[in-house]
């Protein structure tokens, strides 16, 4: 009888020991994919609010939100030709974020901007220094940087953001409670 119990307890034992190298942290993990404003919004908007819930928060900034990270008083020469186009096709910061919907020629972003301000509701560029005051790690993707050609030299500045491959992210998100893609 005692060493039936004693199997039962070591496989018990290895079972919780297994649930805890597994278990969810209080953690959000994101990957903010686009760069239209109203999205750029949602997502710092989440991520905020889960940063004030006490939960750890990590973005990871991959292809096309990756010019919202770009710093407009940053100037960075000697860039390639596909650098050079996709630096000046695509917007150069937050504060130039477009609507992904009823944009107008950038109408519709300006009534929205001044909708936002007239209501009290922060701008993308308040909400990037809202996260980096609450803590929340942006982690851009050395890739998308790449093929855009853009540098680290031209990004914002940002109090806990670093560069990184899609594994880092996901070694982040697989512990994560919350894993969002905006």
């Amino acid at each position: 009888m005692d060493t039936d119990f004693s199997a039962q307890f070591e496989e018990l034992k290895a079972r919780v020991e297994n649930l805890e190298q597994n278990a969810q942290e209080n953690k959000l993990s994101m990957v903010v994919f686009s760069g239209d404003l109203d999205r750029a919004l949602a997502s710092f908007i989440i991520a905020t609010g889960a940063a004030a819930m006490g939960m750890e928060v990590m973005m990871f900034f991959t292809f096309w939100a990756t010019p919202l990270l770009r710093d407009p008083k940053k100037a960075t020469p000697g860039k390639d030709l596909m650098g050079t186009m996709f630096g000046a096709m695509l917007p150069k910061g937050a504060a130039k974020a477009q609507l992904s919907k009823m944009n107008f020629g950038g109408a519709g972003t300006k009534m929205m901007q001044g909708l936002m301000a007239s209501k009290n509701v922060a701008s993308l560029p308040q909400m990037i220094e809202l996260a980096a005051e609450l803590g929340i790690k942006v982690c851009i993707c050395d890739m998308s940087m790449n093929l855009m050609g853009f540098k680290r030299e031209e990004m914002i500045d940002y109090p806990d953001l670093m560069y990184c491959g899609v594994a880092k992210f996901l070694e982040q998100a697989m512990g994560s409670k919350v894993q969002l893609f905006i």
